[in-house]
C-alpha cells in the first residue's frame, strides 16, 4: 500500500535503533489488517529526547515504541501513564490520541508470554536478571507477579539494589541486587531455574559478546535472552551447548509488539504474521 497524506504513522525511538526488527514486523502486520498505515524508525539521541516527543505531537504521529535508552526518561514528557507501567517504571508504547500521549508498557506482557512459549514454571524459584535497565524493570516485575523471586546483577550494584528495593516495596515478594560478576553468577545460578539477559550484550554487530561465562550454564537451567538480534546470541548458543533450555528474545519481541498493535489500532494482533516476518529477517523463517 503505497502511503499518502492519509497514512497514519507510527514508528519506533532509540539509539541505537538500526538492529530492530520493529518495523518489518508492524508494516507486515498492517498490511494483514489491510490498513493504511506505516511504521517508521528513528534513532533519537538522549539530549533530543524532549525534541522528539515534541515532533510526535506537531506531525500527529499515532503512536511510538521506544526502546534503549529512553524507556525511563521518556516518562516525563508524557501526559498520561497506564498504571502498569506506573509501577514499572518504564515506557516501551506510547499512543497518541488527539495530541494527549499515553504510555504503556507492553514488554511484561511480552515477556510472559514469552516464558509461557518456553514452557517455564517460575513459581517459587530463583531467578538471576542481567541489568537493572527499563528492560529489566519490566522483566522483573512480571517474574514478581507469576511468584518467582528474582536476583537483579548489575556492572553497578546500587542500580540493582535500587530495582530489588522497588519491586520488593511494591510487590511483596522478597527481590535482591548484587553486582554482576563471574563469581556471583557462577553462585547464584546453582539455586536458580532460569537466567535472564536484559542488557544489550549481544546484540549485533557485536554478536560474539555474553553477559554470562559459559561456566555458569548447566543443563537443568533455562536460559532468556531478550536481545534477538542476531537470533542465536553468543549466550544463546552457550546455553544450547550446555544443554540448557533456551527462550529466543523473538518472543518477547513479539508478544510486546502484538499488544502495542493492538493499543494503537483497536485490532487483535496477525501474531502469526508478525512472527513468521521477524524469523524471515533474521533469516531463520520461510
Amino acid at each position: 500500500m503505497k502511503p499518502t497524506a492519509a497514512t497514519v504513522v507510527c514508528g519506533i525511538i532509540g539509539d541505537p535503533v538500526e538492529h530492530s526488527m520493529s518495523p518489518a514486523m508492524q508494516n507486515a502486520a498492517f498490511e494483514a489488517a489491510g490498513i493504511d498505515w506505516v511504521y517508521v524508525a528513528f534513532r533519537v539521541d538522549r539530549e533530543l529526547l524532549s525534541a522528539a516527543v515534541a515532533g510526535v505531537r506537531a506531525l500527529g504521529l499515532r503512536g511510538l515504541n521506544v526502546t534503549v535508552p529512553h524507556k525511563v526518561d521518556i516518562m516525563s514528557y508524557l501526559d498520561s501513564i497506564d498504571p502498569v507501567a506506573r509501577r514499572i517504571g518504564a515506557v516501551n508504547t506510547i499512543v497518541n490520541g488527539s495530541g494527549h500521549l499515553r504510555g504503556y508498557n507492553t514488554d511484561a506482557a511480552g515477556f510472559t508470554h514469552a516464558l509461557a512459549t518456553g514452557g517455564v514454571n517460575v513459581a517459587g524459584r530463583r531467578v538471576v536478571v542481567l541489568g537493572a535497565g527499563g528492560g529489566a524493570r519490566a522483566v522483573v516485575y512480571s517474574l514478581a507477579d507469576l511468584g518467582a523471586v528474582p536476583v537483579i546483577v548489575n556492572r553497578t550494584p546500587e542500580r540493582a539494589e535500587a530495582l530489588a528495593a522497588d519491586v520488593t516495596r511494591d510487590t511483596g515478594v522478597d527481590a535482591a541486587g548484587s553486582v554482576l560478576t563471574p563469581s556471583t553468577l557462577d553462585e547464584l545460578a546453582r539455586s536458580a531455574v532460569l537466567i535472564v539477559n536484559t542488557t544489550s550484550v549481544g546484540m549485533s554487530p557485536h554478536v560474539d559478546a555474553s553477559p554470562c561465562p559459559p561456566a555458569v550454564l548447566r543443563r537443568d537451567l533455562a536460559v532468556c535472552d531478550i536481545v534477538y538480534n542476531p537470533l542465536r546470541t553468543a549466550l544463546m548458543r552457550d546455553a544450547g551447548a550446555a544443554g540448557a533450555r533456551t527462550i529466543s528474545g523473538v518472543e518477547m519481541l513479539v508478544g510486546q509488539g502484538a499488544r502495542a498493535f493492538e493499543l494503537w489500532t483497536g485490532l487483535g494482533a496477525p501474531v502469526d504474521v508478525m512472527r513468521r516476518v521477524v524469523l524471515t529477517e533474521l533469516g531463520h523463517g520461510a
